[in-house]
C-alpha cells in the first residue's frame, strides 16, 4: 500500500484497509465499506491500543462489509449489515479502549404480542459458529441508528432479539403497590415539610432542611407519577408532556439532593470546625433544584422538533395490547441521561460513605469527646444516605431484561421513602432548644457571631 488507506470491491464483499502506523492516540474514524449504493454506511472508531510497539506489518486493520448474512445467519434476524474487522495475524481481544460502531438498522413492523429489542452482536467462529454479545454493549442512538461498543474485533452485526415483557398480572400487581406506596410517600413527604415549618428547633438544623427538600422532591415525582397513566389516557398529548416533564424533573431532583445530602455529611464530619460559607443553604438550594432544571430545560429546546417527552406505551406479555404511560419516549435520553446521571451520584455517595465511614470511626475511638452532638448527626445522615443509596441502586441489577425480585424490592422500597424520611427526622429531632443550638454552631453554616468569636 502505498496511500494511507485502500478499498477493494469484490461481487459479494468490500475491503477497506487503513494504515495505522501514522495515527495519534484514541480513536481512529474510519468508514466502513459500501457493497451496494443501496446500502447505507456505517462509522467506526477503532483505538489505537492494538497498534502500539508492533512492527508496520502488524499496524493495518481490515474492515469487512458483507452483501449478503446468508453465511452468518442461523435462524436469527439480522439487522443489519455483518461487519468484520480484524488485524492480519493476530487476534484482538480485551481491548481498555472499545472500537465502537454506529450501524445503520432494518426497521420492522411488530405484529405480534411480544417485545424486541436490537441487541449488538458478534459472530464465533471458534467452536460452536453462534451469536453471541460478550464484551458487546448496545445503545439505541434512533430509530435507525444503533451503536456497539465492544472489546474485541470479530464479526459484527445488530441483531433482533426477543424480550420478555411484564405479564399483565404482575404488571397490575405492581401498579397497586406503587400507587398504595407512593399515597403514603406523598402524605408522610407533605407532613415532613409542615413539621418543618411550624417546628423551629428543625428549622435550626442544615441536615433537617435538607431532609425537607428530599422530601419536597419525592412529593413531586410520587404526585406526578400517580398522574402518569391516568393523563396517557386523556388524550391531551400536552398534559402527559407536562406530567413527564415533571417526572423526569422531580426524578433527577432526588438524584441531586441525594448528592448533596452526602456533600454535607462530608463536610459535617471531615472538616467540622472553621468553616463558615456564605448563604450555604442558598447555594445548596441553588444546586439541588437548578441543576435539574437545566437538563430538562436543555432536553425542551430539542421537543419541539424531535418529541422527547410524551406517550409512551408499555407492551405486557400475554396481552394482545399496551399499557400507555407518560414518559420519555427516546431511548438514548431514557438511559443514557437518567442511568448516567444517577451513576454519578450513586459513586460519589458511595465514595463520601467510604470516607465518613473512616471518620466516624475514629470519632468513636476517641475517650474524650468534647461535642457528642456531631457524631449522632453523621450516623443520622450517614444512615439515610444509606437507605437512598442502596434502594435507588436496585435499578442496577434489574436493567436489560425482567426481574420480578428486583421489580418488587424497587418499588416496594422507592416508593416509601417519603415515609422513610419522615420517619427518620422523627427520631432524630432535637429535644429541647439548647441541643438544637448546639448542632446548628457545629454545622457547616456556622453563624456570624460564631464566625467571629472563632476568630477572636
Amino acid at each position: 500500500m502505498t496511500e494511507e488507506s485502500q478499498t477493494y470491491y469484490f461481487k459479494d464483499v468490500a475491503l477497506t484497509v487503513v494504515k495505522m502506523n501514522k495515527r495519534t492516540n484514541g480513536l481512529v474514524p474510519i468508514t466502513a465499506p459500501n457493497v451496494s449504493n443501496k446500502t447505507r454506511t456505517a462509522q467506526i472508531w477503532i483505538p489505537m491500543e492494538p497498534f502500539q510497539n508492533v512492527s508496520k506489518d502488524q499496524q493495518k486493520v481490515g474492515v469487512v462489509t458483507y452483501d449478503s448474512d446468508e453465511q452468518f445467519n442461523q435462524d436469527n434476524a439480522i439487522m443489519s449489515k455483518v461487519i468484520r474487522i480484524e488485524v492480519l495475524g493476530r487476534d484482538i481481544v480485551n481491548l481498555t479502549n472499545p472500537l465502537i460502531i454506529h450501524f445503520p438498522v432494518n426497521n420492522y413492523t411488530n405484529n405480534t404480542n411480544k417485545s424486541y429489542i436490537y441487541s449488538c452482536q458478534y459472530y464465533e467462529e471458534q467452536g460452536n459458529s453462534t451469536w453471541k454479545t460478550d464484551g458487546c454493549n448496545t445503545t439505541q442512538l434512533s430509530d435507525d441508528v444503533v451503536e456497539c461498543s465492544c472489546n474485541h474485533m470479530t464479526p459484527f452485526a445488530v441483531l433482533l432479539v426477543e424480550v420478555e415483557n411484564i405479564h399483565e398480572r404482575q404488571w397490575e400487581i405492581l401498579s397497586y403497590i406503587s400507587y398504595i406506596g407512593c399515597s403514603l410517600s406523598a402524605i408522610f413527604s407533605a407532613l415532613a415539610v409542615l413539621s418543618f415549618m411550624f417546628n423551629r428547633n428543625a428549622r435550626a438544623e442544615v441536615s433537617s432542611s435538607l431532609h425537607v427538600s428530599l422530601s419536597g422532591a419525592l412529593f413531586l415525582l410520587n404526585i406526578s407519577f400517580m398522574l402518569s397513566e391516568w393523563a396517557a389516557t386523556l388524550g391531551m398529548e400536552e398534559f402527559c408532556v407536562f406530567i413527564a416533564v415533571m417526572i423526569h424533573y422531580s426524578l433527577l431532583c432526588c438524584f441531586t439532593w441525594m448528592a448533596v445530602e452526602a456533600l454535607h455529611l462530608y463536610l459535617l464530619l471531615i472538616r467540622v470546625f472553621n468553616i463558615y460559607i456564605k448563604n450555604y443553604m442558598t447555594k445548596l438550594s441553588l444546586i439541588g433544584w437548578g441543576i435539574p432544571a437545566a437538563v430538562v430545560g436543555s432536553l425542551l429546546t430539542i421537543q419541539i422538533t424531535h418529541p422527547l417527552y410524551g406517550t409512551r406505551n408499555v407492551t405486557l406479555s400475554n396481552l394482545n395490547g399496551t399499557n400507555a404511560v407518560c414518559w420519555i419516549k427516546e431511548p438514548l435520553v431514557l438511559y443514557g441521561v437518567n442511568l448516567s446521571y444517577f451513576t454519578v451520584t450513586f459513586l460519589f455517595n458511595l465514595l463520601v460513605l467510604l470516607k465518613v465511614s473512616r471518620q466516624i470511626f475514629k470519632l468513636k475511638q476517641v475517650e474524650k469527646k468534647k461535642h457528642k452532638i456531631p457524631v449522632k448527626d453523621a450516623g443520622t445522615v450517614l444512615g439515610l444516605m444509606c437507605l437512598l443509596g442502596i434502594t435507588w441502586g436496585l435499578v442496577f441489577l434489574g436493567s436489560g431484561y425482567t426481574n420480578y425480585i428486583i421489580l418488587y424490592m424497587f418499588c416496594i422500597s422507592n416508593t416509601l421513602q417519603g415515609s422513610s424520611i419522615f420517619l427518620w427526622m422523627c427520631l432524630t429531632m432535637r429535644p429541647n432548644k439548647q441541643k438544637a443550638a448546639l448542632t446548628k454552631s457545629l454545622s457547616t453554616v456556622d453563624t456570624v457571631d460564631t464566625t467571629e468569636k472563632q476568630k477572636e
